[in-house]
């Protein structure tokens, strides 16, 4: 008899909510649970401000949260305050991979301290020849030439950028990789060879993702299990095909319907109107959720986080 592998991240009726004023919260992230194993790729998409960038934030431990819990293999990561988990032995566990790859980079350090840079402190790496070959390693990883390693981020281009940052995500051999639209603010030429680039990193080092995009279809061509989040819940999760080809909340069916087809006279399914006010929450279930959608109490003007 075989034992089921433990998930690699479970996250447990997670919550994250905002204070506005003394008796007044925005709620983020609304009791969001779902896991992740060994080896997967998870997608999350959703709408500018559905809490995306939030849940990851918790996930990464960028941000305290105000319930739940994050447990990572064995260990209960939410227990650990966020000034302390830098320190962490189970900091290099889990890397982040930035939105923007100009923004996320020191414009004082070349491409070469960038990489080394997590070494050095998670690991009290000082030697300079092991942390030049590792960077060199890292560079042929990622496709990013030698010679550029002693450049500062303005002599960088964008996709070059992008391929520093990934090389220092994993510098450290992270178990789960979270990546923030990693190629959004990259041409669609480099965003394909990125998205090859990550493809091939996965197989190499056996990590996880967690894919975090507007882009349904590059979800779809990355991923094995996709979560839909509205107004700070998972509202379905499931199989990438089973999803895209029977979806079953209209949000889900709407934001399907908005990819992008070669189709004559393509269908989306329109959204108006407005959202709940999300200071002042109130327990909404999902098929509650689903009838506000289906009465069209829609998805636009969400605020951000």
């Amino acid at each position: 008899m075989t034992t089921a592998t433990p998930p690699l991240l479970q996250v447990q009726n997670l919550s994250k909510a905002f204070p506005l004023s003394k008796n007044t919260h925005l709620q983020a992230v609304d009791h969001v649970s779902f896991e992740i194993q060994p080896g997967e790729s998870v997608g999350l998409v959703g709408e500018s401000g559905c809490g995306k960038s939030t849940l990851i934030r918790l996930i990464t431990r960028l941000l305290d949260v105000s319930a739940g819990e994050i447990r990572f293999e064995d260990t209960i990561l939410s227990t650990i305050a966020v000034r302390q988990f830098p320190k962490s032995s189970y900091r290099k566990g889990i890397q982040l991979v930035f939105q923007d790859p100009t923004d996320s980079l020191n414009p004082r350090f070349t491409a070469y301290d960038t990489i080394t840079e997590p070494i050095k402190r998670l690991t009290g790496m000082r030697d300079q020849p092991q942390l030049q070959a590792r960077a060199s390693e890292l560079a042929d990883w990622v496709g990013l030439p030698q010679d550029l390693l002693s450049r500062f981020p303005h002599q960088l281009s964008g996709g070059q950028k992008a391929r520093v940052g990934i090389a220092r995500a994993i510098a450290l051999n992270p178990k789960l990789l979270v990546l923030d639209e990693p190629t959004s603010a990259l041409d669609v030429s480099v965003q394909a060879v990125i998205l090859h680039l990550l493809a091939d990193l996965k197989e190499r080092l056996g990590m996880s993702y967690l894919f975090v995009s507007h882009d349904l279809n590059v979800v779809r061509l990355l991923c094995d299990r996709i979560l839909v989040m509205y107004l700070g819940k998972i509202v379905e999760a499931g199989p990438v095909e089973q999803v895209f080809n029977h979806p079953r909340h209209p949000y889900t069916e709407a934001l399907i319907s908005a990819i992008p087809s070669f189709e004559a006279k393509p269908h989306p399914i329109p959204l108006t109107g407005e959202p709940a006010a999300r200071s002042t929450p109130t327990p909404m279930s999902a098929a509650s959720m689903a009838a506000a959608l289906r009465a069209k109490i829609g998805v636009s003007r969400l605020c951000r986080f």
